[in-house]
């Protein structure tokens, strides 16, 4: 395979789905419909989302010498992207996402790392040629910090973090400085404007998410703010991308979905703004279908599931 216009560094998980009429609270039961097994896990389903919007993209990462491991790996290569970087770990299970979907496409997720967790530093500097051929390259944080590091240590393109799930403490610097553009949704974004000194309160909307942005120690923000779109913030200024209108019926893929799309836009040579109105389409048009990755559309599919 030629070299990747796009590398993923990040997780494959086994996604456990079961849908509700309503998320539980704590300490309560709900019943809910038949179990489904589903492949996913953010790097992952930001791979299969680029390659199935027609990139060249090498996955790097870990799954279980097991059952689940051979089924993310079968969906992943099925999906074309290159998983000779995608290890496998002998002694630990692949990761499992437990996800209850209520009935209004929102989601909660229980996510056990798995062999997610075992990806290092030596993995991903064995992937070096791939990151540096990469003209983008997508990082997320279900696996190790030090690996996320490590990748961006090796990349040549640009740099893009997706910073799920929020970081319990401070990214390190020689991550962030190496990060052109970071890409958190709200609750991600309030977390790492606390780690920074900053107290968002209440809902983050589109006008408390520019400052809380530009407290970040990035170069750029596009911040996911669900059925209300992104807000791409940079020094200079803050543009508000609008999603389309729609009755979403799962939102599990929704941000990966975005994610792999802004990657597909930058490699063309789109600015910010317009890799994120890209984003933003492919991001909705993902929630129009159940499951992750099964939901995650091509180019046309794209169009035709927004009927524009």
């Amino acid at each position: 395979m030629a070299r990747p216009e796009i590398a993923v560094v990040g997780s494959a998980n086994l996604d456990l789905v079961v849908e509700v009429a309503r998320i539980p609270v704590a300490g309560e039961t709900v019943l809910g419909g038949d179990l489904r097994r589903i492949p996913g896990g953010k790097g992952a389903n930001q791979a299969v989302a680029a390659s199935r919007l027609g990139r060249r993209v090498a996955m790097i990462g870990r799954v279980g010498n097991d059952e689940a491991g051979a089924m993310l790996r079968a969906a992943i290569d099925s999906a074309g992207v290159d998983t000779t970087c995608l290890l496998t770990t002998q002694e630990t299970p692949s990761g499992t996402a437990l996800i209850a979907v209520g009935a209004d496409g929102d989601n909660a997720i229980v996510v056990s790392p798995g062999a997610n967790s075992r990806v290092t530093s030596a993995d991903v500097e064995g992937a070096a040629d791939d990151l540096a051929a990469a003209e983008v390259v997508l990082l997320g944080l279900e696996v190790p910090v030090e690996a996320a590091a490590a990748a961006a240590r090796c990349a040549r393109g640009t740099v893009v973090l997706n910073p799920a799930p929020a970081p319990a403490a401070v990214l390190p610097p020689e991550l962030l400085d190496r990060v052109d553009v970071i890409v958190p949704n709200q609750t991600e974004l309030a977390t790492m404007a606390r780690h920074a000194g900053l107290s968002p309160i209440g809902e983050v909307d589109p006008e408390t998410a520019v400052a809380l942005a530009r407290g970040l120690p990035v170069a750029a923000a596009v911040v996911t703010l669900g059925a209300a779109g992104a807000m791409v913030v940079t020094p200079a200024e803050a543009t508000h991308v609008p999603a389309p209108a729609v009755v979403p019926v799962d939102t599990t893929a929704a941000g990966d979905a975005f994610c792999g799309a802004l990657a597909d836009a930058l490699v063309d040579g789109a600015d910010l703004v317009e890799a994120a109105e890209w984003a933003v389409r492919v991001g909705t048009a993902a929630t129009l279908r159940h499951g992750a990755q099964p939901s995650l559309p091509t180019r046309a599919e794209v169009e035709h599931r927004l009927h524009t």
